[in-house]
């Protein structure tokens, strides 16, 4: 099943800082072959179900070996079955309701 997921993953006792393990994290994603797209709360990214959450349990893995004792994680998880849809695609939607609608 393919999934849309939006990762936050907060290392805790690590600091203020929490860049490092952001970018462990990302390389971990890219490994999966998956092609994370970070922004400023959080990653966006899609594929199949089971390695988007394999992937996410090696980020976990990768973040407490780099010496973070716990993490909290929230997840925002997407499917459907109706139609196949990317991120772009949902992006796109939008972004064509904006440019046909003038602002009022």
């Amino acid at each position: 099943m393919h999934v849309s997921v939006e990762i936050c993953l907060v290392p805790i006792g690590v600091g203020v800082s929490v860049s490092p393990y952001v970018a462990t994290c990302q390389r971990v994603l890219r490994q999966a072959g998956l092609d994370p797209q970070m922004h400023a709360y959080g990653t966006n990214v899609e594929g199949d179900w089971d390695v988007v959450m394999n992937a996410l349990k090696a980020c976990h893995e990768a973040v407490h070996d780099e010496g973070a004792p716990r993490i909290f994680t929230t997840l925002k998880v997407g499917t459907r079955t109706d139609r196949p849809q990317t991120l772009a695609d949902k992006i796109h939607s939008v972004q064509s309701r904006l440019a046909s609608t003038p602002d009022a």
